[in-house]
Order: C-alpha cells, then structure tokens, then sequence
C-alpha cells in the first residue's frame, strides 16, 4: 500500500486570531448517542458538542452534518473528534455542532434519498424535515444557511452533492469526499442499484429515477437566482478501479473530477478538488474533511465573534 501524505496546504494560517496562544477551553467536547421517535419512524445520531458548552448558554453555534457511507453508522464520524477539538483550539474554525445521523434504512444503503421502493424510505425528509428541526429546537445551533455545512464520504458524499443542490436554503457549503456520484447512471454492480434506493415498487432500480434526482438534473434546474453553492471535493489517487475498461469513466477519482469539473462552470459556485495519495477510507477522508472544514468556514466567512452570537 502506498505511502499516505497530507494535503499540502494544511499548513495554512488559521482564520481566526486571538492576542494570547489558544489554550484549551476548561472543559472537553462531548459525543451525545441520541434517538429522535418521529411521525416517520426512529432516527438514531450522534451530536457533537464544543469544548466549553453548557446546557445554559446563551450562544448559537454553525451546524455541520455528517453523512457516513454505505455499510457503516453514526459512529463512522466520530473519529474527527479530535480534529474538531485541535481545529477549534487553534481557532482555524469557531465552536460548532456536528451531527452524524445514523442510516440503517435499506441495510445501511439509502444514498439519503426518499425512496419510493417498498423496502425504501423517506430518507432524506427524515433527515432534513425531522431530525433538523428537533437539533434546533433542542441544542442552540444557528438556522441560518451560512452557518450550515453538510459533509459525507462516499455514498455520505453523494448525499451531502444532493443535499446542497435540492435544499439549497438550508446549507452553505458542503464537503463532498469520494462521492458514489455515477454519471449518467451506475455501472453494473453497483451499490445504487441493488438498495432500492432509486427503485420504485418492488423494481430496485429505475433510470429516469436515478438521473432526475443526481446532480447534472439538479444543476440543469437550478434557477439563475439561486444562492451560492461552495462545494470542497477530494478523493484519492487509489480510488478502486473498475475491471471492466467500458466502467473507467466511474472510477470515483473520475467522477469527482467530473462533478468539480461541471460545477467550476456554473454561475455563482465556488469549487475546490483535492486528490490525495490514498484508496477509499479514511486516511484520505480524515485529512480532506480538515481541509474542507477550513475552506468552507474560509468561503462562509465564518467569524469567531459572529458565528456564536449570543441568542436574542
């Protein structure tokens, strides 16, 4: 296996500067296991909170959601704990709330879509009309789209690409890592094709499904007037290769160049693409999400001071 590296520019000066070297606050971060029982079923999270919270405070933190990859659950994410921790010590990002939803629907293979497939379910409103609303009515997190990033790795990566195009008010940013974004469909084998994630009735998988709700369709749709997308790509240069020569073009290195490809082209939309030395798992992912959260907080124009006002 080859050698992994950092990303080069991770040595970059932070973004917010104090007077005094940052010292760590008095108290650590916490990982809260949740479960919310909504009207559409259970949904089971993770909730990170920053060092120095208190159940009593009077500040409203940005929100990052953490979308995790097929196979794996809400723990998947919690191993950026630490760099949460160091970023915010250092003052590179402000005090934020993560949550990392768990997605067990269709065996831990949803794509975050609302599946209309008789094993399938309303994913994506379960996340995003249900779980939301409850973190903000419960921790003290900013609604606002500019203190909103959505992340994910993988099939997390296609979710976080849909989520910031389809509900382009809700999110600011988004950090896209090894997205499982086939275009113009999935080759054979595939995971998209087997969940029913894009199926219909008992049929698993459906095209025009498919390609309506993927992002070139998203694009193409999106009125002039929309609000800035900011999108931060990676993936590494030992992403799995395909056997079949006829798959090449949906090896994922591929296929995020592609998608930065297409979004560097499109009217107010800021893009990065990073490719590290690395395959499919997190000694990519962890330093591209460092990366990424330090670009998205750069592009939101994220202040120490504005990004936690207190509430009013």
């Amino acid at each position: 296996m080859p050698d992994r590296r950092q990303l080069l520019s991770l040595g970059a000066s932070p973004l917010f500067t104090r007077a005094h070297a940052a010292a760590p606050p008095a108290s650590g971060s916490q990982l809260i296991a949740s479960r919310l029982e909504s009207r559409r079923g259970p949904i089971d999270f993770q909730l990170y909170l920053p060092p120095g919270h208190e159940p009593a405070t009077t500040q409203r933190y940005p929100l990052l959601l953490l979308l995790h990859g097929r196979g794996d659950n809400m723990s998947a994410w919690t191993r950026v704990r630490d760099v949460l921790d160091r970023m915010i010590a250092a003052a590179e990002i402000p005090p934020l709330i993560a949550v990392m939803p768990d997605a067990p629907w269709s065996r831990r293979g949803s794509y975050y879509v609302d599946s209309a497939h008789v094993e399938g379910a309303p994913v994506e409103s379960l996340l995003l009309d249900e779980l939301l609303p409850h973190v903000e009515a419960m921790w003290p997190v900013r609604q606002e789209r500019e203190f909103r990033v959505v992340g994910g790795y993988s099939m997390g990566g296609y979710g976080a690409v849909r989520f910031a195009l389809a509900r382009p008010q809700t999110f600011g940013a988004a950090i896209v890592l090894s997205p499982a974004i086939y275009t113009p469909l999935p080759p054979a084998g595939s995971s998209a094709r087997e969940f029913g994630a894009f199926g219909r009735g008992h049929t698993r998988f459906v095209d025009a499904l498919y390609q309506a709700g993927n992002y070139p369709a998203l694009l193409a749709a999106r009125p002039g007037s929309s609000p800035a997308l900011r999108l931060f790509i990676a993936a590494g240069d030992q992403e799995y290769t395909h056997p079949n020569p006829a798959d090449a073009a949906h090896d994922i290195d591929q296929e995020a160049h592609r998608l930065y490809s297409r979004l560097r082209r499109e009217p107010s939309c800021a893009a990065a693409l990073r490719i590290l030395d690395g395959g499919h798992d997190w000694p990519v992912w962890q330093p591209a999400f460092r990366e990424g959260l330090h670009w998205c907080a750069h592009r939101l124009a994220w202040q120490a001071a504005e990004a936690t006002k207190p509430v009013v």
